[in-house]
């Protein structure tokens, strides 16, 4: 197993920016991705970004492009989810994900069941 613990969630207003963290508990980031997902009030859990961690390319959900960047920083073995500016609609829980296993395309990494470790979830509301 490698625990994933996410942190970096709160109450801010439409405009604002935020900065999630994901940390490998106790293990070096040792997975072919890490990606962010979310899941609002009554919605399905959507992909919101990931990074391979061996070419460090990235994939983005089209509704966070350009507002939001993931960042990985190895020697800290932690990813970060940058966001701004947030908006109304990005309230949701934001859960961290790794996988282990390595895809010939980045797309693959959009799918949860692509993921085979998660982090237990931090909230993110964005007041209007």
């Amino acid at each position: 197993q490698v625990p994933l613990v996410e942190s970096g969630g709160g109450l801010v207003q439409a405009g604002d920016s935020l900065r999630l963290s994901c940390a490998a508990s106790g293990r070096t980031f040792n997975s072919a991705a890490v990606g962010w997902f979310r899941q609002a009030p009554g919605k399905e859990r959507e992909f919101v970004t990931a990074i391979r961690t061996g070419p460090g390319r990235t994939v983005y959900a089209d509704s966070v492009k350009g507002r939001f960047t993931i960042i990985r920083d190895s020697a800290a073995n932690m990813v970060y989810l940058q966001m701004t500016p947030l908006k109304p609609e990005d309230t949701a829980v934001y859960y961290c994900a790794a996988s282990s296993r390595s895809y010939s395309f980045d797309y693959a990494y959009t799918k949860d069941a692509s993921y085979d470790y998660w982090g237990q979830g931090t909230q993110v509301t964005v007041s209007s």
